[in-house]
């Protein structure tokens, strides 16, 4: 017959095994703890600061040290909601503003601010209007990469003590109000159309430069053309009369033949509507009394 009390013992020794184990397992999972890459834990040892874990395998003293929430090392891009912000001319605009920063000291970020998240945003919230502030609107709308510069600067020097680094600030939208976005609107309306109105009135502007420079080269061109027409028209009558020339001295005209050429260009003179009266030259008499004696000498006298 089993005994109660050795079958007791055996029940308490299994049981008193396995806490044990659970035991060991619980203390080997507290202290081995493993931290990922971009990653920081930050561990206390009895509430107080004891060290900052870095990536890969680290040993902990079980019941000892506590590791707080992970802390991510990689740069963090916060978009903000959009902000009021009054300009120095007395108009709200809406800016939607985002920041990248980064965690350089988990150990400060973890014990120097209680929320750096929201200090940050707070932050950036108080330096855009003070920025914004002192621009009017215009200056405001055209000066991004100088309010981003400014409000860089700012932040960077306000989080380096919570152990955060701000790379950049950027200006995501300034909304002003309706009714200055319709102002604005009609004037870029106004001012396209105006040099709309100059680039067509340049391009008429070369038209007529373009077309009155191919009429003046048209003109010029065509007179060349007459004066050497006329070049050539004055050659060849020079060389027609050259020619007429040499032929009569070569052939030696008598005074008779010449007398009867000059009767037949007579008729020519008078050609012509405008010609209402002509002249005959003194020359005619003498060509007449020429011709004259070729045609009647040895016929006796002639009649008077």
């Amino acid at each position: 017959m089993t005994d109660p009390a050795g079958f007791v013992g055996q029940i308490f020794v299994i049981i008193l095994l396995v806490v044990l184990a659970i035991f060991v397992i619980v203390t080997l999972f507290r202290a081995i703890r493993i931290v990922p890459q971009a990653r920081a834990g930050v561990v206390e040892r009895l509430g107080k600061y004891r060290k900052t874990l870095l990536p890969g395998l680290n040993i902990l003293v079980p019941f000892i040290d506590r590791m707080l929430p992970l802390i991510d090392l990689r740069e963090q891009v916060v978009s903000f909601p959009p902000q009021p912000v009054i300009t120095e001319d007395n108009l709200v605009v809406s800016i939607d503003t985002v920041v990248f920063f980064q965690v350089t000291d988990a150990r400060a970020a973890t014990y120097e601010i209680g929320n750096y998240l929201g200090a940050v945003e707070q932050l950036t919230t108080t330096t855009l209007r003070n920025v914004v502030g002192g621009l009017n609107l215009e200056q405001a709308l055209t000066s991004r990469d100088n309010i981003n510069s400014q409000l860089r600067v700012v932040l960077d020097e306000a989080t380096g003590k919570w152990g955060i680094r701000v790379g950049r600030v950027e200006l995501k939208a300034i909304d002003p109000p309706l009714s200055i976005q319709d102002s604005m609107e009609k004037q870029m309306r106004a001012e396209r159309d105006r040099r709309a109105q100059i680039l067509t009135a340049e391009g008429t502007k070369q038209a007529a430069i373009l077309e009155a420079e191919g009429s003046r080269q048209a003109a010029i061109l065509e007179a060349e053309g007459e004066a050497k027409a006329a070049v050539l028209r004055a050659d060849g009558e020079a060389a027609a009369i050259k020619t007429v020339f040499a032929a009569i001295h070569e052939g030696d005209p008598d005074p008779k033949l010449l007398a009867y050429q000059y009767l037949q260009t007579l008729p020519k003179i008078a050609e012509g509507d405008s010609n209402k009266m002509w002249i005959i030259p003194s020359e005619l008499t003498e060509a007449l009394k020429g011709i004259g004696e070729g045609f009647f000498s040895g016929k006796g006298p002639v009649a008077r």
